[in-house]
């Protein structure tokens, strides 16, 4: 469904690059295929072996850099972001990359993902004297970076990343080098590509193909590369944890195109779909999807239930960022102009509607009556996510239990509440064997289905709209 709508939202999407006279347009056309992970602010910061320059604001990739600023953006290498904003986090001073000067030099720095001991460490550093700029997450590792008594900066970073929990995926820039780690559970998906003799770093495969870089690999839970001039190095600075993959970036979060540990998105999802035909099939008309990110999963739905598959909803792809807001009143008035039935396919049809999550319910309400008021007779819904129960701390935009709907509401009360005439989520069994990533063999985090987290999580984490990820 539509995140901007619905109010599950991933936080950020980094990219990056070494050893290639365009470093700042590859970063640009990566951060553009990224966009769909972050529409609130992007940033772009260069290197050119001497200085570090950067360029951020508020907006979108094309919004940002409208002005000819890549221009003046000169280097061989360079990182990128792109993010969404949670409750409070707006303001351009969140937009990353984050850029740090010293009289050793400058190192900007770009996250996806969420510190769950974010606000712990904050206190203690704000207690040894730190002042904070932001509230943003990714602050506090650069001020345990500097706070480090190790020589090099590659140590004073693995110092840096054994005080910090949660999930993350980092890009640290200097004049010099490019710095890549990955959280030990691996939560968040990373690759590394080739482009000539150039590096690319993205958080998906699709901002790699888009710049006609070579997947080479992912980069692994717990690895810390170093790319420079004299190539690039690997170690690891941490051990012996889980792998625990978002089970939404499957789901919902990443593109199609891309793939994840080896697993084409677009093929999970339709195996979801599959499974969902196996597990709760109905009799029907027609199945339809709910744009973009379910389509494959309906497409899998009528294809295990050999009934037809039908573009009985249409996204209108013209509407503005205005509608990309935080208050329910415009998240609803949003569903009616991003979302249509057709009323030719739907008219007189029972529907079997394929969507990927239900989070508060009020956009599954509407799209099922909109089904309706097409002339569609019955209305099933089918879920290839199970309900989410619990809040994600991980950097997704789900801040507290009241805000979901599963967590109130058995499957029958929710299904009066959204006017179906049957729902059914997928099992987590069933997700499991769809994506094909057991448990026992690195698998996937499931904490907001399940309620059971990879990590600790630490008091101040049962608050995250207080602060921001990013």
């Amino acid at each position: 469904m539509l995140a901007e709508i619905k109010g599950l939202n991933e936080e950020c999407g980094v990219f990056g690059v070494w050893g290639h006279e365009k470093a700042a347009e590859l970063t640009y056309y990566g951060l553009h295929s990224l966009q769909h992970r972050g529409q609130e602010g992007a940033g772009i910061a260069v290197s050119d072996q001497e200085t570090v320059n950067i360029h951020k604001d508020t907006g979108l990739v094309a919004e940002v850099f409208q002005n000819g600023q890549l221009k003046d953006l000169k280097g061989t290498a360079a990182i990128g972001h792109v993010r969404y904003a949670t409750a409070g986090g707006g303001g351009y001073e969140n937009v990353q990359p984050l850029h740090f000067r010293s009289q050793t030099g400058s190192m900007a720095l770009a996250h996806n993902g969420n510190l769950v001991n974010a606000t712990a460490l904050k206190h203690q550093l704000e207690n040894q004297g730190s002042i904070f700029q932001t509230t943003s997450d990714t602050e506090v590792l650069a001020h345990l970076i500097k706070r480090s008594g190790f020589s090099t900066l590659k140590d004073q970073l693995k110092n840096a990343l054994s005080m910090v929990k949660g999930a993350y995926a980092f890009l640290l820039l200097t004049e010099d080098s490019l710095m890549v780690a990955l959280d030990p559970h691996g939560l968040r998906p990373l690759s590394i590509g080739l482009l000539g003799d150039a590096y690319v770093i993205a958080s998906e495969t699709c901002a790699l193909d888009i710049v006609g870089a070579k997947h080479e690999r992912d980069v692994q839970p717990g690895e810390l590369l170093v790319i420079n001039n004299d190539g690039i190095t690997s170690e690891r600075f941490a051990y012996n944890a889980n792998r625990a993959m978002c089970s939404m970036e499957y789901i919902y979060f990443s593109r199609p195109d891309s793939n994840i540990d080896g697993i084409n998105v677009h093929s999970a999802r339709k195996s979801m779909g599959k499974q969902l035909a196996s597990e709760a099939p109905i009799e029907a008309d027609v199945v339809t999807g709910v744009p973009d990110s379910s389509i494959s999963a309906a497409i899998g739905y009528a294809e295990q239930s050999q009934i037809p598959y039908e573009l009985g909803l249409i996204k209108n792809r013209y509407v503005g960022r205005t509608f990309i807001q935080p208050s329910q009143e415009l998240r609803e008035q949003g569903v009616k102009m991003k979302l249509s039935a057709v009323r030719k396919i739907v008219e007189g049809k029972r529907v079997v509607m394929v969507d990927d999550s239900i989070v508060r319910g009020t956009t599954s309400r509407r799209i099922v009556n909109m089904l309706r008021e097409a002339g569609a007779t019955e209305v099933h819904v089918r879920i290839s996510a199970p309900p989410i129960k619990n809040p994600c701390f991980y950097g997704i935009d789900t801040s507290t239990t009241e805000e979901l709907m599963a967590s109130k509401h058995s499957i029958e009360e929710m299904r009066e509440i959204i006017g179906a005439d049957s729902l059914y989520f997928i099992s987590e069994e069933g997700l499991v064997n769809a994506i094909g990533r057991p448990f026992e063999n690195g698998g996937q985090c499931m904490a907001c289905f399940t309620g059971k987290y990879p990590t600790e999580i630490y008091p101040d984490t049962a608050h995250p709209h207080e602060k921001v990820t990013c």
